[in-house]
């Protein structure tokens, strides 16, 4: 038997739904979810095998006009996303439409030869015409709580991903180490408990991750930028932080299945989102040809 399988990459506006999307095709929480923009930083990586056909989704930042070094990494890992990708997804809300070409997000680059289909998220929210009037045309048209959408939109996908053997075990869902998602849990949980910029300015790093004890132990740091924010992270005696651990290690023992002890701490890392070095260490390369 013939197998089809390929990357797609979910590309888009940040706030396109795209990280919402992936979660209802794998049918868990694997991508951070957020109402606010820009809450994706790096492509995750989702797998979906359904009969003879693997479906490796990345999930990619916003594309975006970077303001500062963070957001220009951020840029740079979906273009480099888009190189690689076997078929593009564009992603864009419904209730917004028409939808700007992905030429028009991307104007200072030569498009990847990757062909790309145009998908309207959130069509829950738009009005019951606007729906019918955009399934009419050459679109794939979805919404999170509608799994046939979902299925139209697999359908389309499969005949463009090439000929070749799975590159995953069919019971994988994700390719990124535990680590990954300890950082993607708090910074869920800070997007949902915090306002403003606050969330924005935090990273995660993890310290140690002990899975040869139950429960396993995870201790990990939250970086912040200003002294203010790291009061506010923590919170009159220590509220919000526990609230953002709480959160992060339900998320964990969901996705692993085990009991997790989760300790958290909070340090200051002064502009960190435009220092090189500080980027480089939690994963976020920049081109060669930018400056410090």
């Amino acid at each position: 038997m013939s197998t089809r399988c390929g990357t797609i990459a979910l590309a888009g506006r940040p706030n396109a739904g795209k990280s919402s999307l992936l979660n209802a095709i794998l049918g868990t929480r694997l991508a951070l979810v957020s109402p606010k923009a820009q809450a994706t930083r790096m492509p995750v990586t989702g797998i979906h095998t359904e009969g003879d056909v693997q479906f490796i989704f990345e999930d990619l930042p916003g594309l975006l006009d970077p303001a500062y070094a963070l957001q220009r990494s951020m840029r740079h890992l979906a273009l480099a996303a888009l190189e690689r990708a076997d078929v593009i997804l564009h992603l864009h809300p419904a209730p917004e439409a028409p939808a700007p070409s992905l030429a028009a997000l991307l104007p200072d680059i030569e498009l990847p030869g990757a062909p790309v289909v145009t998908c309207y998220t959130k069509a829950d929210l738009a009005p019951p015409e606007s729906v019918r009037e955009l399934a009419a045309g050459d679109v794939v048209v979805t919404s999170v709580s509608d799994p046939e959408s979902i299925k139209r939109l697999l359908d389309r996908i499969a005949p463009l991903l090439p000929e070749r053997p799975f590159r995953y075990d069919p019971d994988e869902i994700g390719t990124q180490p535990m680590r990954f998602f300890v950082g993607e849990f708090l910074r869920e949980a800070a997007f949902e408990l915090l306002e403003d910029e606050v969330p924005y300015s935090i990273t995660a790093e993890v310290d140690e991750f002990r899975e040869d004890r139950t429960p396993v132990y995870i201790r990990a740091t939250l970086y912040v930028e200003r002294d203010s924010q790291k009061g506010i992270v923590i919170g009159k005696g220590g509220s919000v932080l526990r609230a953002i651990g709480t959160h992060a290690r339900a998320r964990l023992e969901a996705l692993l299945g085990v009991p997790i002890y989760l300790e958290t701490w909070v340090k200051v890392l002064p502009r960190w989102r435009k220092s090189r070095g500080a980027l480089a260490r939690f994963g976020f390369p920049l081109p060669d040809d930018e400056g410090p």
